[in-house]
């Protein structure tokens, strides 16, 4: 009952909007660990998150898959809580938790009762000061990983999509591995591998700690200091960055996966850091090409032409780098090619006119109604404060980043989309149905 109760209340307090300014409370603990404050005494919860500057462009290229295996690992236990017991506690106190790994960091969160906030900290406390990395966590994560690549990407349709996207675009820079990286260089690692890896990088200097919710501010400041205050500061991290060659000339290679019976084509750019305002401005273009079905290629290439089951443009937002992937499925007979010279249209087209005013002002409100979204939620506005904190180097994006959005111009479009997204910085995945041995 207790977590029907709380379930409830997640969905009630989804449905709010936080589209006023968000306000919130920062600082550092002599440790070097950022906490940002957000309070909100209208809900009846409270979100504790973690957030550390550790992805998987961060890992040994002979040891990938590190930084998503201590999302498993850290749940193991600490030396208060035994085997087995973290997800427990939270569940017991009518809580929910849950974590995720991207290339650039590693994020834990846990929602609770209002009432149950010191809880919160204290499980990331312990997580950072007193886990158990030992042989017994270490291998029966192994299996838990294993069991996910099975799943999530050599038994799924298209799991090696993203691999082979990285892959095309990057050959110096450490997003050129997925997150989940190698089993087998999981397998070859040592536990004083995994416990090195843990002592750089599960430090509070690498971390910002957030809570989100209905607290009182002096009682958590309090709680804060008491619970993560005492957790030594760690060696500073040198950050190398890793410079990659321009992209100059269309490359084309075909990638044949087993689990599918309908090709895809992939038009992969490499583009910049998603903290750049370029990277805004792909964001908008994006949305012309392929949101909703008046975007410029679904009314095009699916509704009107019936060429394609599916078409998407992503922008792939990443720290150092960013990533430009339109995508294409062929309806019936329709060859790759054929949505190949589609997309390309569309693409001149916004190379070479402006976007219409008309177009320009549904686009503004798109963009203002998905920030809204994005912090509709104790959950979404804890990330998001994290993140912009820690990736972007700016806390006040959670209130700001609309008014960028809002300044993109329609020249700006035009200028970006002939700056990234021309034929000799592409690469071009053909990506195919395995064949059988026989034929």
């Amino acid at each position: 009952m207790k977590n029907f109760v709380l379930s409830i209340l997640f969905v009630l307090v989804s449905q709010l909007s936080y589209s006023q300014k968000i306000n919130f409370l920062e600082y550092d603990l002599d440790n070097g660990l950022h906490v940002i404050l957000h309070q909100d005494p209208s809900v009846p919860l409270v979100v504790t998150s973690v957030m550390y500057h550790v992805g998987a462009k961060d890992e040994n290229p002979e040891r990938t898959g590190f930084a998503h295996f201590f999302e498993h690992l850290l749940f193991e236990g600490t030396k208060n809580i035994p085997k087995g017991e973290f997800m427990k506690i939270v569940e017991q106190n009518g809580g929910s938790l849950n974590a995720n790994t991207s290339n650039d960091r590693t994020y834990y969160y846990e929602f609770f009762p209002s009432n149950k906030l010191e809880l919160g900290l204290w499980l990331e406390s312990e997580r950072l000061m007193h886990p158990v990395i030992n042989q017994i966590g270490v291998d029966t994560q192994n299996e838990v990983v294993k069991e996910e690549k099975r799943l999530g990407v050599d038994n799924s349709p298209y799991g090696h999509l993203f691999e082979q996207i990285l892959q095309s675009l990057f050959k110096k820079h450490p997003y050129r591995w997925t997150t989940i990286g190698s089993m087998d260089h999981l397998d070859a690692a040592t536990l004083t591998e995994f416990q090195e890896f843990n002592k750089k990088y599960y430090v509070p200097n690498n971390g910002v700690l957030v809570v989100a919710g209905n607290f009182e501010i002096e009682e958590t400041k309090r709680m804060v200091e008491d619970y993560f205050g005492p957790i030594p500061r760690g060696n500073d991290i040198p950050r190398v960055k890793i410079q990659e060659d321009a992209i100059t000339e269309e490359t084309r290679k075909e990638f044949f996966d087993a689990n599918i019976q309908i090709p895809m084509v992939l038009v992969c750019y490499r583009t910049p850091s998603m903290k750049s305002r370029d990277a805004y401005v792909l964001d908008m273009i994006s949305t012309i090409l392929s949101d909703g079905k008046s975007s410029r290629l679904y009314k095009k290439m699916v509704d009107e032409k019936k060429i394609s089951l599916q078409v998407q443009a992503v922008n792939l937002g990443l720290e150092d780098y960013g990533g430009y992937v339109i995508l294409s499925l062929p309806l019936g007979e329709n060859t790759l090619d054929n949505l190949l010279e589609n997309i390309e249209e569309e693409v001149v087209k916004l190379q070479s006119d402006l976007i219409s005013e008309r177009e320009y002002g549904k686009l503004q409100n798109i963009f203002e109604n998905s920030f809204v979204s994005s912090n509709a939620s104790m959950a979404g506005v804890a990330n998001s404060l994290a993140r912009y904190y820690m990736l972007y180097g700016n806390t006040n994006l959670i209130n700001e980043q609309i008014d960028i959005y809002k300044s993109v111009t329609r020249e700006e479009i035009r200028e970006v989309a002939r700056k990234y997204l021309n034929k000799n910085q592409r690469a071009i995945i053909d990506y195919l149905p395995k064949k059988d041995e026989g034929q």
